[in-house]
């Protein structure tokens, strides 16, 4: 997977990974409110042999012997003796080895001075902790090597800084919980996109028919919601006042045109067109498709192949008689059935006729090469079938036919199905001259959005010879 397919993953998945990283934060934040506060005070001392260099007269050996004293003295701040003479100095309750960890006795590198930091749960309980460790280690250390009394030892410990008291907690740091818990939600809302992406087989853009079939995307047509479970023929003529409409009705546009460019030379003159299920939208598309090349001045006849659930002549409001496959019985010319769309010069119907018995067998006879044949001598056809996954009769078609222009249903139809479509055209040496994709989403592309449909005329359904 390249970056180009992380992104698109992302973008399909935006909000399960916002949601995921919110609740890391939220999860965060829960557990930052639970735990106690704890709040850090330092207090310094400083290890001093001045009696000592003041006897002998030499500085240098003070110090020296202060240097050497100090690693001792860092241990001696982990005694009980001293977290004992703290807890008798401030009236404390707790033991003393509950006591000695709340504090950290350090030692800066090449220097005599001690650090304490002191932890408790109040502010002036951490500073009055601090100072008062560092009266007990010199306590302790008077009592080593000393007399007892105080300043007795030829080395001791001077208290220095006093502990200044906390205007913050130290424990727990917020900051920090609240960015490692988003960084932890993000990362879960990335692996669970990624994971969506990898197990759901389900097609939901041009570059999943493309990348696992190498099929053409030859019509990317955007989610209409008020189409989505019922059928309508859009007006190709006209101005439309709806965005989302008006957008369809360019998609149907561009369809029309990657058909007519598909091959400049020997370009199809018959076309059927088929889905992998019931409800991808075949029949409308193919009824849109026809209207949109009728005016852009093409002749187009529009034949109801689906022998098994015809709608073609409903979609048109036109009496479903005698149709197609009277005319492959011999009951009734083409002249006789083929009925012309109101408000359309140049759309011809051939509703479907009698439902026969074998439907496969009809659609595949002889006679229904001639008719195509001969249909397309004086217009475009355009043949509606039934699904290829449910029946064989779109396969068979389109061998009568230049080519099968398959509608899929984006976020419906899985890479298996398309890929057991293509199987079964390929299977009877038929062409596929491409993959529509219906119902796309128009989350994140900007041409679906645009309102051509509110600045449309007729104008704009030009034959394609003369359009720019």
């Amino acid at each position: 997977m390249e970056l180009q397919d992380y992104l698109r993953i992302l973008r399909a998945h935006w909000l399960g990974v916002l949601l995921l990283t919110a609740l890391g934060l939220t999860a965060a934040l829960g557990w930052n409110l639970l735990q106690p506060r704890v709040y850090t005070a330092s207090a310094s001392g400083y290890v001093s042999g001045a009696s000592l260099a003041a006897e002998t007269g030499s500085p240098l050996v003070g110090d020296q012997l202060a240097r050497s004293k100090v690693t001792s003295y860092l241990d001696i701040g982990s005694w009980r003796a001293v977290a004992e003479h703290a807890i008798e100095d401030l009236g404390l309750s707790a033991s003393p080895e509950s006591l000695v960890g709340n504090v950290t006795v350090s030692n800066p590198l090449d220097t005599v001075v001690i650090h304490v930091a002191a932890t408790a749960a109040t502010p002036e309980s951490a500073r009055d902790l601090a100072e008062a460790w560092i009266r007990g280690m010199t306590a302790a250390i008077d009592d080593i090597e000393g007399t007892g009394v105080a300043g007795s030892a030829p080395v001791t410990l001077i208290p220095g800084d006093s502990a200044r008291l906390p205007t913050a907690p130290s424990s727990p740091n917020t900051t920090l919980n609240l960015a490692l818990g988003g960084l932890v939600g993000l990362a879960l809302g990335i692996a669970y996109a990624v994971m969506r992406s990898v197990l759901d087989s389900r097609i939901r853009e041009p570059q999943d028919v493309e990348r696992n079939t190498g099929a053409s995307v030859v019509g990317v047509l955007p989610l209409d919601h008020d189409l989505d479970n019922r059928r309508e023929v859009l007006s190709f003529t006209g101005a439309s006042g709806n965005v989302v409409r008006g957008a369809l009705t360019e998609a149907i546009r561009e369809l029309r045109t990657n058909l007519q460019f598909m091959d400049v030379d020997d370009p199809p003159r018959s076309i059927v067109v088929t889905s992998p299920l019931p409800g991808d939208g075949k029949s409308t598309t193919a009824a849109n498709l026809a209207m949109s090349l009728a005016a852009a001045g093409q002749r187009v006849v529009l034949i109801d192949g689906d022998l098994r659930q015809p709608v073609v002549a409903s979609l048109f409001d036109l009496p479903e008689g005698a149709g197609l496959t009277d005319i492959l019985a011999g009951r009734a010319t083409t002249g006789d059935v083929v009925q012309p769309v109101q408000g359309s010069q140049n759309l011809y119907i051939l509703a479907s006729g009698r439902v026969p018995p074998n439907p496969s067998e009809v659609l595949g006879s002889r006679r229904m090469h001639d008719l195509v044949a001969s249909l397309t001598e004086h217009a475009l056809v355009i043949v509606d079938s039934p699904p290829t996954l449910l029946v064989a009769d779109a396969a068979v078609l389109s061998r009568v036919t230049d080519g099968a222009l398959l509608v899929t249903s984006a976020g419906r139809t899985t890479q298996e199905m398309l890929q057991r479509s293509l199987e079964n055209i390929a299977k009877v040496n038929g062409r596929l001259l491409g993959v529509v994709l219906n119902k796309a989403t128009r989350r994140g592309r900007p041409d679906y959005g645009y309102a051509y449909g509110s600045q449309a005329s007729a104008a704009d359904d030009r034959p394609a010879f003369v359009q720019r």
